[in-house]
């Protein structure tokens, strides 16, 4: 069984993520990055200065402008600090050693102990690649521990840190070279090891703000697509709605015009009543487009009315409303649809079967314009494509029972396909497309005893229904 506990390779590549892929972006030098170099140029030669006047500074000998070109220099780092961290540090890892070799009390002060501690911070926090930030981290280590074995054993630092111990005594637990070792050591490890951390910390924050960005920026891009979706559907479903409005109503004027020209000489009262079917059929089509070219121009103006009545039908008492769109049609339409198609050379019926009284009512009204459109389109293609003399329209709603509630019209008629008149079958396309908007099933074909049917299903009560 292998062991839960991590090793401490793991442990330490997973701090400083070194299979962490990102980049951080490394900025342009800037006047900030001068202004942060040149400031603590001069408050470093400042501030030795200050120190100069009370005490003696051993700076091996080196003339003052050896120590303030020591002090610059190293100050002037800071300039790339970003730009070129891994540089930067080694830079002044080595400007450190150099310092604090020829001039210790020189390194000693604040402004290039800030240096070396920025220096390595930046090192950490902006290297470009994870595993060139644990090398440095390697080397700052190794340094750390040169560093502190030339002070204490090659440089003759136990000597000065011991002197006055040894001159005025001590009564603690350990000898003035233990204390002073250990003193020492943890001083040096305290200071590298917290621009180390520090330094990850800060490339963390970095990392998190990055993919926060992203992130923001990838939400913002889905945005913008699910927003041109919508606009994509909503043009789909004007169309699919002015295709099943302008064919339905042409298909009945086609019709109704064939039969008003065979007996205009024989039966003038049946002309004129197919003229008047033609008179209504138009008018109806032109308000239900006037509705559908409403919603693109005035959907801010002129909204819905909340509580709409079902007024939008083939009756030709179906106008709108002033100042608003007339209710889109519902389950409750259907047998006006379909008494309009009946004519002198197709026969229609309609019949609703319900589990009980009343429960078409409670179908959804989209759920309703789709069964609707489904119909209206059903029987425009009979009358144009078919040679059936009759179409039965059944609507079904089922809200009980043991299988799961459904809506569903089917249209049925006794003819076979008319030669050459094949249609572009963007209508099939639409009542599959208004089906799936849905999840509805849809069955569009020939029966195996004659004629066509079409039978779409919408399954109620699903939450996930669009609209």
């Amino acid at each position: 069984m292998p062991s839960a506990r991590r090793s401490l390779s793991t442990t330490v590549g997973d701090f400083f993520a070194v299979d962490d892929d990102w980049e951080r972006p490394a900025p342009p030098i800037g006047p900030l990055d001068w202004a942060v170099g040149v400031g603590l140029a001069l408050v470093g030669i400042l501030l030795l200065e200050m120190m100069r006047s009370v005490v003696d500074i051993d700076a091996g000998g080196q003339p003052h402008w050896v120590q303030w070109l020591a002090i610059v220099s190293g100050a002037m780092l800071l300039v790339w600090r970003r730009r070129h961290p891994v540089a930067v540090g080694g830079a002044a890892a080595a400007h450190m050693f150099a310092v604090g070799v020829t001039m210790p009390q020189v390194m000693g002060q604040l402004a290039l102990q800030t240096v070396y501690f920025v220096a390595i911070y930046a090192a950490v926090a902006w290297s470009r690649h994870r595993r060139s930030a644990l090398l440095v981290v390697a080397g700052i280590t190794v340094f750390m521990l040169l560093w502190v074995g030339w002070q204490l054993a090659l440089g003759g630092g136990i000597d000065e840190l011991t002197e006055d111990a040894r001159a005025e005594g001590t009564d603690g637990w350990f000898s003035p070279a233990v204390g002073a070792v250990v003193t020492s050591m943890a001083v040096n490890a305290f200071y590298f090891v917290g621009a180390i951390l520090v330094g990850q910390v800060a490339w963390r924050s970095a990392r998190q703000r990055a993919r926060l960005e992203e992130q923001a920026d990838t939400i913002a891009a889905q945005s913008d697509s699910l927003q041109r979706r919508a606009i994509v559907d909503e043009r789909l479903r004007i169309a699919r709605e002015l295709h099943d409005v302008v064919g339905h109503h042409v298909a009945v004027i086609g019709i109704q015009a064939g039969a008003a020209r065979r007996v205009l000489d024989r039966r003038p009262e049946d002309a004129a009543t197919a003229l008047t079917r033609i008179e209504l059929s138009s008018r109806d089509a032109v308000t239900q487009m006037r509705n559908l070219l409403g919603t693109l121009r005035d959907l801010e103006d002129a909204p819905l009315d909340p509580n709409p009545t079902p007024a939008h039908t083939s009756s030709p008492t179906a106008t709108p409303t002033p100042g608003r769109r007339s209710p889109e049609p519902t389950l409750a339409d259907l047998p006006d649809l379909v008494a309009a198609g009946d004519h002198a050379t197709l026969r229609t019926a309609y019949r609703l079967v319900e589990t009980h009284e009343g429960a078409h009512a409670a179908v959804p009204p989209q759920v309703g314009l789709t069964l609707y459109r489904v119909a209206q389109e059903a029987l425009a293609n009979v009358t144009r494509h078919s040679t059936a003399t009759s179409a039965d329209v059944v609507t079904r709603v089922v809200d009980e029972g043991p299988g799961s509630p459904y809506a569903e019209v089917e249209i049925v008629d006794n003819g076979r396909p008319r030669a050459g008149t094949s249609g572009s079958g963007l209508g099939q396309l639409g009542m599959r497309e208004r089906a799936a908007s849905h999840h509805g099933t849809v069955e569009i074909g020939p029966r195996p005893l004659g004629g066509y049917r079409v039978r779409v299903r919408v399954p109620l009560g699903e939450s996930d229904v669009r609209d």
